[in-house]
Parts: C-alpha cells; sequence; structure tokens
C-alpha cells in the first residue's frame, strides 16, 4: 500500500509504482484505485470508495439499522398493543371476571347484534364491559404511541444538527449511535415494567425520543462516509432495513411473546443494544476532536423549516402526505384489536398475536415490487403524480374490503393491495417531494420537513381512530373514516404545477 500526499490525502491500495508530483497532486504511470479518501477538512469522516473497510462499514451498518427498525416493527404491531391490552383486562374484568374468554364474548356480541341469539342478564353485564373495555384499550393504545411521535417529531433535525458538531475520539456520530441505543435499550426495560398507561406513554415516549437520536447520526454515517458514487447504494441499505426490521420484527415479537409474554422486551434491547455498539467499534470512524464549528443559532434554525411551505407545489404535496399518513395509520393502528373484536369468527389474544404479524408479511413482497416498479416507471416517464394519485385510490379502494367483509381473509387481501399501494406511493412521494424542493441546496432540511409531515399525520392518526372507536363503539367506523380521508389526499396532489 502507498499513502499519497494530494490535495485529498487519498490511500491508494496499488503497487508500488513510479509516482510524480503534477499540480493537482501525484500521478501515477498506471491509474491507482482509491479506495479510501482521507478528510480534507479536519475532524471529519474518511470516504470509502470501496474493498474490505467499505464492505466491514456496510455490513455493520445494515445491523445497526436493522437493531432500531426491528423495535419499531416490533413494538407498535404486537408488543404494546398485548401490554395495553393486559392492562386494560385487568382494570374491566376482576374478581370472578377475570377468567373470562374475550373470543367467546366478542362471538357472543356478533350473535346478539345480529338477533341470533337472546343474551342473558349476566351476559348482558359482560357485554357492558367489553364495550367498556374495547374503547379504554384503543384509547389507550392511541395515547401510547401518539404522545411517543409528538414528543420524538422534531428530534432528528436537532440531533442531525447537534451531532454535526460533535467532537470525539470516536467522530462526530459515534457517541449519539452508541449512547442513544444504550439508553433506549434500558428505556425498552422499563416500559416492559409499566403498569399503567401513563407510564407506558412516558417510557414509549422517552424510548423514542432516544432511539431517534442514534438512528438519525447512523444515517448520517452513509453522507459521511461513502463516496457520492456509492451513496444510493448504501442508502438502499437503510429502505430495505426499515421494511425488513418492520417484517422480521413483528414476525420475532408475535414468536417471542408468545412464549416469553412481556420478557419479549428483553431479546430486542438486548440487539437494540448490541448491533449500535458493534458498529461503533469495528466500524470506527475518524477523531471529531479537531473539528472546527461555527455558533449555533437555534432561532434561526427552528425559523428555516418554515421557509419551504411557503411554495404552493411544495405545500400541496406536503398537506398531502400529512392526510395520507393520517387515513393510512388510522386503518392500521388497531390491527391486533380488530383480530379480536371485528373479524368475525373473533380470534383470541393468543391467535391474534400469531396472526398479526403474518398481515405485515402477507404484503411485504407486493410493496417491494411495487417500489421498484413505480419507481423505475416513473423516472422513465418522467411524471410523479398520477403514480401518487392512484396509488392513493387504489390505498381508499383496499380498505373498503374489510369494511364490506369483517373477515379474516379480508383483511390478509386489504394487506397485500395496500401494501402494494403504499410501496408505490412511498417511493414516488419521495421522487415528487425532490422535484418540488424549492431551492436544492436545502433538500436536506426540506426533506426533513417531508418526514415531519409524515409523522404528524401517523400521530394524528390513532388518536382520531380511538376516538372513532369510543364514539361508535366498534371498528366499522374507522374504515369509513380511513376510506375519505386518502381519498381528501388523492385529490390534494391535483393542484401541483410544476411536476406532472
Amino acid at each position: 500500500m502507498t499513502r499519497t500526499t494530494d490535495g485529498d490525502d487519498a490511500v491508494v491500495d496499488s503497487a508500488p509504482s513510479v509516482i510524480t508530483a503534477g499540480a493537482r497532486g501525484p500521478i501515477a504511470e498506471a491509474e491507482p484505485h482509491v479506495l479510501v479518501h482521507e478528510p480534507q477538512t479536519p475532524g471529519t469522516s474518511a470516504k470509502l470508495a470501496g474493498g474490505p473497510a467499505y464492505r466491514k462499514y456496510l455490513g455493520l451498518y445494515a445491523l445497526g439499522s436493522l437493531g432500531i427498525f426491528a423495535i419499531w416493527g416490533s413494538m407498535g404491531g404486537i408488543i404494546l398493543p398485548n401490554q395495553v391490552q393486559l392492562i386494560e383486562f385487568g382494570r374491566f374484568f376482576t374478581g370472578a371476571d377475570s377468567g373470562v374468554n374475550l373470543a367467546d364474548l366478542q362471538n357472543l356480541k356478533v350473535q346478539v347484534e345480529a338477533g341470533a341469539v337472546t343474551a342473558s342478564a349476566e351476559q348482558q353485564r359482560l357485554l357492558g364491559l367489553l364495550a367498556q373495555f374495547d374503547a379504554a384499550r384503543a384509547q389507550g393504545l392511541a395515547t401510547v404511541t401518539a404522545f411517543g411521535v409528538f414528543i420524538t417529531m422534531f428530534i432528528q433535525p436537532i440531533v442531525g444538527v447537534l451531532s454535526d458538531r460533535t467532537r470525539s475520539a470516536w467522530g462526530r456520530r459515534a457517541p449519539w449511535v452508541a449512547g442513544g441505543a444504550v439508553l433506549g435499550a434500558l428505556l425498552l426495560i422499563a416500559l416492559r415494567y409499566s403498569t399503567s398507561i401513563v407510564f407506558m406513554a412516558i417510557f414509549w415516549a422517552l424510548a423514542q425520543l432516544i432511539i431517534n437520536a442514534a438512528q438519525g447520526p447512523l444515517t448520517a454515517t452513509v453522507a459521511d462516509r461513502v463516496v457520492p458514487e456509492k451513496v444510493g447504494s448504501a442508502s438502499a441499505i437503510s429502505g430495505l432495513g426499515l421494511m425488513a426490521g418492520a417484517i422480521l420484527g413483528s414476525v420475532a415479537a408475535g414468536i417471542l411473546f408468545g412464549a416469553m409474554g412481556l420478557d419479549a422486551y428483553y431479546p430486542f434491547a438486548l440487539a437494540l443494544a448490541i448491533t449500535a455498539v458493534l458498529f461503533v467499534l469495528f466500524a470506527r470512524d475518524r477523531s471529531s476532536k479537531d473539528l472546527e464549528v461555527e455558533p449555533l443559532h437555534l432561532g434561526r434554525f427552528f425559523a428555516s423549516f418554515l421557509i419551504p411551505l411557503r411554495d404552493a407545489d411544495y405545500r400541496w404535496v406536503w398537506i398531502a402526505k400529512i392526510v395520507m399518513m393520517f387515513g393510512y395509520t388510522v386503518s392500521t393502528a388497531f390491527s391486533f384489536f380488530m383480530l379480536q373484536g371485528y373479524v368475525r369468527p373473533a380470534l383470541s389474544p393468543a391467535e391474534a398475536t400469531a396472526t398479526a404479524p403474518l398481515l405485515a408479511l402477507a404484503g411485504f413482497p407486493f410493496m417491494l415490487a411495487a417500489m421498484v416498479i413505480a419507481g423505475r416507471w416513473s423516472d422513465k416517464i418522467m411524471k410523479r403524480k398520477p403514480f401518487v394519485f392512484w396509488a392513493s385510490v387504489t390505498m381508499a379502494a383496499s380498505f373498503l374490503i374489510p369494511l364490506l367483509w369483517p373477515a379474516l381473509p379480508a383483511l390478509f387481501l386489504q394487506g397485500i393491495i395496500g401494501g402494494a399501494a403504499m410501496g408505490a406511493y412511498m417511493v414516488v412521494d419521495q421522487a415528487l417531494f425532490i422535484d418540488v424542493i424549492p431551492d436544492k441546496r436545502t433538500a436536506g432540511r426540506d426533506l426533513g420537513m417531508s418526514a415531519l409531515g409524515g409523522n404528524f399525520g401517523q400521530a394524528v392518526g390513532p388518536i382520531v381512530a380511538g376516538q372513532v372507536v369510543a364514539l361508535t363503539g366498534g371498528y366499522t367506523s374507522v374504515w369509513i373514516v380511513s376510506v375519505l380521508v386518502v381519498l381528501i389526499a388523492a385529490f390534494a396532489i391535483i393542484p401541483v404545477k410544476r411536476v406532472a
């Protein structure tokens, strides 16, 4: 290996050769293959272009991403709903009622509503408790999930700025990645022992806050440490990690909760901490102790986020995303509870825990295929709006399936069609946002606002869905609201003018 001293201070992996210094740096007799570009600016990262160092970084980055994304997949769909249900069940079904079979009670409710049977006085009492329980668990889960999203909505942009300015022997991002993951793991353990909805909401919000403080800097290492020619490929790892983590986390949570109950928190917490620490230790970054930073003006920083909303096209796309994610989350927030209280025949809690991950798994290959097809097709014809519009319409149409057919196969069919629609939407909507950004020099900030809009929609969705269940006494109205809201999202794209 020969170390050159040109303007890029690059490490060159080549056989020894005669090198002469030119005006812009050394010139080798044979063009060397540059694998590691050492930083020009003190305190920043080396850029990787290939070779063992690049492959090691990419593998450990994928592992770290998977550890984080598995948390989102496991908690929201399986473990949190189960814990909320256990807490609320203990509040409403006490003493002799503690042994009641929820599936049998739900099926009795369907028969009574259909006029097939007449409930006894004791059955009427239990059905009254069931109605209160259904409303309480829906509102409880909405509180836990929405509070966490609201609390963490702004954390990644803020931590992004702070990590840009961090000085440490391990680089700018490492303290945030390792510290956030380890502290987040401890908060997940505290969440496991929460005995009320209030404590669950507090510890889950704190856990999300801290884990997001690790996720943002981890993602930023791609821009720090990968040459521009390979950023797209490296970024794809994050997208695949998101989907794989969501699916694998959900499936693993279903299996582990069935075997371990609430102790299923432990394996996920351990995996989160270990994968992050492995990334920091074995894909070590350059020191940032010599980093020079300018004074930070927080007021100007926060005010700058409102600038893109002054552009009409950006504003319409942003509004459409908020509404779309709101409608989508309304429909998905209580899938676990719908398996027990909406489909006919109703499933038991154990059956619902085993089945819920399969709903996500069923739609995964169709989501992946739609992402590839829609992304390439929209690039080929250079149009975005039709894809976003019809993906939204298709999503709304998929909600009609369980609305008209309240059975387990209908939820699977909706998951497949809705998964394909969401896959197409995610890819082309992101491209549409990039197309309408008013100033490409501020793309990072403006795409951060895009993510904030999606998070806001996802935060409001469960709250509205919980209120709908409480007011109507069931989940039928949730599907109706979802259809209407997602159709509004589709038509909100039409006023966009600069992009076809």
